[in-house]
């Protein structure tokens, strides 16, 4: 038989196909795709307790910050006339307590300069803990939360030792650990009056039993205090890390200006002055405005800039009443009512941004915003 031109055809094609099929290199199966890590939720610092809801810096407070959800609760620190930790926000407990309507206490009033600032009134290191204790606190804002001020007169000033205790019998409950984020409150006053800070947190911390393995983070305005309690607590406690809290651009840190150091916050905001804190901090705490202006949609570099030097984020303060939230996101009232949404549509940009927690007087409500979207 003679093959006729198409059976020729076919066959060279088929003798073609089969010497590819031969010579190619087998297929390679696709690449194992590895998942994404969980992105980690932002913690929920407890701003002086939850004190949008109870006075601040009150073991009340507190408590409802660690039962709305806080991870961590932040009591500033002050020291008293022998040398306690009290939380307050300030050692002046003028507008904090009831001390101005205590007779016994009149001849205690005084003037002072503190950081550069003018202040009349009372003050923490005047007073030994024992008068302390007798005085009660005040709500610091009441017009703009005027419930607060019903629990005037009705709680102590508490000690770290006390707000300590509550957070190891609250962590037993929940069973998870509530952090510590306590604020070294004007650290070069107190050492220029010989009531140094660091020398009393550092050993506090060591010696507590739940500190030794809670979170915790030391945070100051102040670069020394954190280089001091580095120091101090050498690799003793490594579950302490420190955030440098940063204030507005133009303002400078205390100890660089009784040291004659010109420079001002904004020096820290730079990527160089971010990798300078990385030596010293494990975060940064800037006011909110630095991440995001306040009346502004856009990010600044300072998440992306600080990530890149090994700092977290943990900006301040958010808080739920009108007047502290932007002009966009305020409800129909006066400064003092409150707005959950708008909180939480502040929060959410920021989340958005990369912040690796945040301060605020609401935990319940930030709470909400790191658990679901906005409404």
């Amino acid at each position: 038989m003679i093959p006729t031109r198409f059976s020729i055809l076919a066959v060279a094609i088929a003798t073609a196909l089969l010497a590819a099929c031969v010579s190619a290199p087998p297929a390679q199966a696709p690449a194992p795709t590895t998942p994404e890590a969980p992105k980690v939720r932002p913690l929920v610092i407890g701003h002086r307790g939850a004190s949008a809801l109870r006075p601040e810096h009150t073991l009340a407070s507190y408590a409802k910050a660690i039962e709305d959800g806080a991870d961590f609760i932040e009591p500033d620190l002050v020291s008293t006339k022998d040398g306690m930790l009290v939380a307050r926000h300030e050692n002046d407990i003028t507008g904090t307590t009831n001390v101005a309507t205590l007779p016994q206490f009149a001849d205690r009033k005084r003037i002072k300069v503190i950081d550069g600032e003018r202040l009349t009134g009372w003050f923490t290191e005047d007073f030994t803990l024992t008068e302390l204790k007798t005085l009660r606190a005040r709500e610091r804002i009441p017009k703009l939360r005027p419930a607060n001020a019903r629990y005037d007169d009705q709680f102590e000033i508490p000690t770290l030792v006390e707000i300590v205790k509550l957070a190891s019998e609250a962590a037993q409950k929940r069973g998870r650990p509530v952090g510590i984020y306590p604020e070294l409150k004007h650290p070069s006053y107190f050492r220029g009056i010989g009531l140094p800070l660091e020398e009393k947190l550092a050993p506090a911390l060591q010696a507590s039993t739940y500190l030794r393995t809670a979170p915790i983070y030391v945070q100051s305005f102040e670069s020394g205090a954190l280089r001091n309690m580095r120091r101090l607590l050498g690799t003793s406690m490594p579950n302490v890390r420190f955030t440098q809290l940063i204030g507005g651009a133009g303002t400078r840190p205390a100890d660089w200006r009784l040291a004659g150091d010109t420079r001002t916050y904004g020096a820290m905001l730079t990527p160089l002055g971010l990798r300078e804190v990385a030596t010293y901090a494990n975060g940064i705490g800037p006011e909110k405005s630095l991440v995001i202006a306040r009346d502004s949609t856009t990010p600044t570099a300072l998440v992306r800039d600080s990530h890149a030097a090994g700092l977290v984020v943990h900006p301040y303060t958010f808080r739920p009443e009108n007047n502290f939230l932007p002009k966009a996101l305020q409800i129909a009232g006066d400064p003092a009512t409150r707005n959950p949404n708008g909180m939480v549509r502040e929060l959410d940009a920021f989340i958005a941004a990369g912040v690796d927690g945040f301060f605020t007087d609401d935990p319940a409500i930030g709470r909400r915003a790191v658990d679901a979207p906005a409404p």
